[in-house]
């Protein structure tokens, strides 16, 4: 009998192996330990056979059966294999990123125990009100009394403190107990409800009664402006099913996973719930995915990978601001979350819910062909109002770090009002460029055709393409000249100004290079929800996702570039941003406005979002598309190709495209990618269409072999990636 391992290579074939002699064959989807090359793997067995093409006498006996049963259910295992077929990626580059990190090591995978807080004897008779002196040991008194077992990983998350925990437990009020994850429903399906819960107005309601009278597979499209109330509809349909006791699973982009919504989410149900995101260290993604694989998780929330936890309950899966480019993972195996998604509640013949309030233009398209349900939301929740938008023509305008005279006399109005302004710009650092007075020469980065970036804080100037840094020159290299001057204005040199002109009000920056330390963006958020800070100063990193009722002017700096990319996706993600960005005005009682800021005043795609909106925008959009033949009315791949020498990418490609069939596949190329040389690799690209999925399939599949025997190959890096989002 021989061994079909995948293993995590980009070879698109299995490895056969021996058994180890007189110990039992392992089962389909077990890890094994093999001996690859001058090393070790940790591989899954695909399959078992009684033949091999390669001669029993060549072949080396595993090393160590890690696993007494498969680590995969049949769900998952069939959307792995699924998935790999359709993103044409080797099986074994597609199951490792079902299991954690620890795992694809080769450590165990047994559930291991995990700590938990209870309420004593005494301590369930203790009220809350009278340890109001000790105002922390109150609250955790009155979350045990909410959630009778809280994980301790949920302590930080809640914000309990760890000084009030020790103190309970030496007034023998609480205790700790270590518990074994259990197979099966591990939570209560009867608890006492919040008693602020809102009361759902007609459009949630006619939403929740849609979803929760359907039966089996079903993909709802959640489209409700911003501020209408989405995450309610989420969190009165899982109440029903949590009731039931089935799990639920719920993704939302990296950004939107702060503490705010965990919050939301933990006072709603007192449940056992693991939350998997990039802050989540190996050892707590390992004890997440033991429990929910357990059975012992009510909800998992988390980002794109989170979708491959196994929930033997699962009843429904949930994908918050569906359209946002997140779910696609852009580097090994190149899927896209949102549609496996689709496809895994496909599998399991469970609902799931697709929300948004700038639905990718994908998701529309499959509304229109009849195969998702459109439930709109078309008011804002409670006493919020649409905003007022204003158009601002910055062509003869004096701009001050960016800011026009008219958006800093509208954000004096609103800071006077004693209310919340927020900036948007969607570039970070101090400015984009460095130029030499005296000879013009701007200062580009040896590795990649881009700028330098600089960052006046750290002293340095950065490729924010290739990562490469250096000290602020002094000099220009080309004349010696000491005359350096920055081009452009980023986020640091936008909160400079801010605090110049308005000392009296605090300013905040949320961008990556401000929130890089870990807990600092947590701190920023709380700062605003406090009101201690009233500027917000940001990238995408605020655009969506978040709840600010004092906010009630958002400014948009610059937002140009995207009217004339290459990118055919770019009016669709400008879009999606303003509306998005505009959302975070007066989702309160208060009136918003928002401004954006431009010198195409008279560009039609921003004349046709200040009058019809998204819904208009898309209409428009989606006739274009189909039009041009392109997605989502015609299927895409993308083939690129990076090398040392620009002749040996393009030649590749050129080579590939001789040997496509003539059918009805077209391929657009060889042509430079946007950004043609990056990291000291020149790279070039090549767009292929075709009308439907199974002919992109069948054409492509066979064409790929022929790739893989191509000599130029080997001479440099290629990939080929299903539906693109990014043609950078």
């Amino acid at each position: 009998m021989f061994i079909q391992v995948a293993l995590p290579v980009p070879l698109p074939r299995l490895f056969s192996y021996l058994p180890i002699e007189n110990a039992p064959l392992p089962p389909i989807g077990a890890r094994v330990l093999v001996p690859f090359g001058q090393g070790k793997q940790v591989g899954v067995v695909v399959k078992l056979s009684e033949e091999c093409d390669v001669p029993a006498n060549k072949l080396k006996p595993l090393i160590s059966v890690l696993d007494e049963q498969s680590l995969l259910s049949k769900p998952l295992w069939k959307l792995a294999n699924t998935a790999a077929r359709y993103y044409f990626t080797p099986l074994g580059m597609v199951l490792p990123q079902l299991l954690p990190v620890k795992l694809r090591k080769g450590e165990s995978a047994a559930p291991t125990p995990q700590k938990y807080w209870q309420l004593t004897d005494q301590g369930k008779q203790t009220d809350p009100n009278s340890l109001k002196r000790a105002a922390q040991q109150a609250r955790v008194v009155a979350q045990l009394q909410r959630t009778p077992l809280l994980a301790d990983s949920d302590v930080n998350l809640l914000e309990l403190s760890r000084p009030a925990l020790k103190a309970l437990t030496e007034k023998e009020l609480i205790s700790a107990i270590d518990k074994q994850p259990q197979l099966g429903t591990d939570w209560p399906t009867q608890w006492q409800s919040d008693d602020h819960i809102p009361t759902l107005n007609k459009e949630q309601a006619v939403a929740v009664s849609a979803i929760n009278n359907s039966e089996g597979f079903n993909c709802f499209l959640l489209d409700g402006v911003t501020g209408s109330g989405k995450t309610e509809v989420y969190l009165t349909i899982m109440d029903k099913l949590l009731r039931q006791g089935q799990s639920i699973l719920v993704l939302v982009p990296e950004i939107g996973l702060t503490p705010q919504t965990i919050s939301r989410f933990r006072q709603r149900f007192p449940l056992p719930m693991e939350v998997l995101h990039s802050g989540v260290n190996d050892n707590q993604r390992l004890a997440s995915w033991q429990h929910a694989r357990a059975g012992g998780a009510a909800i998992v929330l988390g980002t794109r990978s989170a979708l491959f936890t196994d929930m033997p309950k699962l009843g429904m899966i949930i994908i918050d601001e569906e359209h946002d480019s997140s779910f696609k993972q852009q580097e090994g195996f190149r899927y896209h979350g949102r549609d496996l998604a689709v496809m895994r509640a496909q599998l399991q013949s469970i609902p799931i819910i697709l929300g948004s309030a700038t639905p990718a233009l994908e998701t529309l398209a499959n509304v229109k062909r009849g195969r998702y349900r459109h439930l709109k939301l078309n008011k804002r929740a409670g006493a919020g109002r649409p905003v007022k938008q204003l158009l601002q023509d910055i062509r003869t305008c004096y701009l001050d770090a960016g800011m026009s005279p008219a958006m800093i006399e509208r954000m004096k109005t609103h800071l006077k009002a004693g209310n919340q302004v927020m900036l948007f710009l969607n570039r970070r650092g101090f400015a984009p460029a460095l130029l030499c007075h005296e000879c013009g020469h701007l200062h580009e980065c040896n590795n990649c055709d881009a700028f330098y970036t600089v960052h006046q804080g750290a002293n340095m100037v950065q490729c924010h393409h290739c990562g490469s840094m250096r000290g602020i020159p002094r000099q220009c290299p080309d004349c010696g000249s000491t005359q350096l001057f920055t081009r452009g204005v980023g986020t640091e040199q936008l909160e400079q100004a801010l605090t110049r002109l308005f000392p009296d009000y605090p300013a905040v920056r949320i961008d990556r290079d401000s929130t890089s330390r870990k807990g600092s963006l947590d701190a920023k958020l709380e700062q605003i929800r406090k009101g201690e800070v009233k500027i917000l100063v940001g990238t995408q990193m605020l655009a969506k996702g978040h709840h600010f009722p004092d906010v009630t002017f958002v400014g948009l700096l610059d937002v140009d570039s995207a009217l004339f990319s290459a990118d055919f996706r770019a009016a669709e993600r400008l879009a999606q941003l303003y509306v998005q960005v505009s959302g975070r005005a007066g989702r309160a009682s208060k009136p918003g406005e928002v401004m954006l800021q431009t010198h195409q005043p008279e560009h039609p795609l921003l004349h046709q979002l200040m009058a019809s909106g998204y819904a208009g925008f898309a209409d428009d959009a989606l006739t274009e598309r189909s039009q041009a033949q392109l997605p989502p009315f015609w299927q895409l791949a993308l083939l690129r190709a990076e090398s040392t020498y620009a002749e040996q990418a393009k030649g590749f490609i050129l080579q590939a495209k001789s040997l496509l069939p003539d059918n009805e596949v077209q391929m657009i190329g060889p042509m430079p990618s946007p950004l043609e040389r990056k990291a000291g690799k020149y790279r070039f690209q090549a767009l292929i269409l075709a009308p439907t999925r199974p002919i992109l399939q069948t054409t492509l599949e066979p064409w790929l072999q022929q790739l893989q025997q191509l000599e130029s190959g080997r001479k440099c890096r290629w990939n080929l990636e299903r539906d693109p989002q990014d043609l950078l």
